[in-house]
């Protein structure tokens, strides 16, 4: 069995996430306390995303920091999916986050409450504002998965907040106060949207399945037209974590003599042509997976006697 090197993306934590998360976490105190005092639900589930998005941002940077440490005698791979576990985390925040929002909102419908209209106006303003501020940092370089989770958060963010200023002005104009529960339910389908790609990615690269837009067929077919490969067997291909793609399989060859010149051609294809970097192939000559059943059946079996 021969396993080709293989790197993987390093993840850097930047200033920006801190100060990102240091604008975000401050404004949503501000924002709960302006929800609060006005009564808003609308101004409270969006301190409650925001207070998420600090989270997020928070865990972005702790696993982008855990996926720098090198491989170990207990981590083969590393800390390389600690970026995964903290986006899948953030996604079940704000899951409970969406149950609470929608539970506080059906009772408000059902039991109206006055809301300080210019109250909410002003601090949905701000705070569309604050994640503008904070989008722009995050759009900066090259995101992983947690950032790209921590950037969705606060876009939807900043939808939630634009809905708070809405039920603040229609409440302004014709003081109908049902418009803020209504508008938080917006706000945690907004939530929702945000969420399930997430989740969906990071639930899918712990699955360790295919990744996207890998084709394994497509794979197969291109191993199997490189010159001395006969068939593939065993074919799987993983994501270690996102942008660390792995890949193992069998190759059957006609002539052992040749399996240096093949796997350096296999290597360099699959490097070239999906971006697979850790790749590891045991060469297997016709004949070879018969003859070995027939030896473990004897194992199995035991010695005769005579």
């Amino acid at each position: 069995m021969a396993s080709a090197a293989h790197s993987h993306t390093q993840h850097h934590p930047r200033p920006r996430f801190m100060f990102a998360l240091v604008l975000t976490a401050g404004y949503a105190a501000v924002e709960f306390a302006g929800g609060l005092w006005s009564g808003s639900l609308a101004l409270l589930g969006d301190a409650g995303h925001m207070v998420s998005d600090a989270v997020a941002l928070a865990v972005a940077a702790i696993a982008a920091s855990l996926a720098r440490r090198p491989p170990g005698r207990e981590h083969s791979y590393g800390w390389q999916r600690a970026e995964v576990i903290g986006a899948l985390l953030n996604g079940v925040l704000m899951l409970a986050i969406v149950v609470l929002l929608v539970v506080e909102a059906v009772t408000r419908l059902l039991n109206p409450r006055e809301v300080a209209a210019h109250a909410v106006i002003v601090v949905a303003l701000v705070s569309m504002l604050v994640n503008v501020i904070c989008i722009v940092l995050l759009s900066r370089g090259e995101p992983d998965l947690g950032a790209r989770g921590a950037l969705l958060h606060v876009m939807a963010d900043l939808a939630s907040s634009f809905a708070a200023l809405v039920a603040g002005v229609v409440i302004t104009f014709t003081g109908w106060f049902p418009i803020d529960p209504i508008l938080s339910l917006v706000i945690g389908a907004l939530i929702l949207v945000s969420t399930q790609r997430v989740l969906r990615e990071a639930l899918h690269v712990l699955m360790e399945g295919v990744p996207p837009p890998i084709e394994l067929a497509a794979i197969g077919g291109a191993l199997a037209a490189v010159p001395g490969v006969r068939e593939v067997h065993d074919l799987h291909v993983w994501s270690i974590a996102p942008g660390s793609v792995a890949l193992s399989a069998h190759l059957e060859i006609g002539d052992l003599q040749r399996w240096p010149v093949i796997l350096t051609e296999v290597t360099a294809m699959l490097q070239s042509r999906y971006g697979i970097g850790h790749v590891t192939l045991q060469p297997e000559v016709p004949g070879w997976r018969g003859a070995a059943v027939v030896r473990v059946l004897r194992g199995i079996s035991g010695p005769r006697g005579d």
